[in-house]
């Protein structure tokens, strides 16, 4: 299907919100995940998301430790992570 193919829009398009299904996280739920069309759709931020793969968990795990060691850094020189 090419853009002469479609036809114009009449309406902006509208974007839904979804923030993370984890209790007291206020992050945005970009990963959604439904077992089938009839159930609900359930959304997490990456961290929380239940599904990910054993890749994909290894890549979040080191972030999380180098962002860790970072903060460290920062409060060994006296600066604050404020900014970061």
């Amino acid at each position: 299907m090419s853009d002469t193919d479609r036809r114009p829009l009449t309406e902006a398009p509208q974007m839904h919100v979804h923030y993370c299904e984890e209790k007291e996280c206020e992050e945005w739920g970009g990963w959604g995940n439904s077992p089938s069309p009839a159930v609900v759709t359930r959304w997490w931020c990456f961290e929380h998301f239940p599904h990910k793969s054993y890749e994909q968990e290894q890549a979040l795990r080191r972030k999380l430790e180098a962002a860790e060691r970072g903060d460290i850094v920062q409060r060994l020189l006296g600066g604050s992570s404020a900014h970061l």
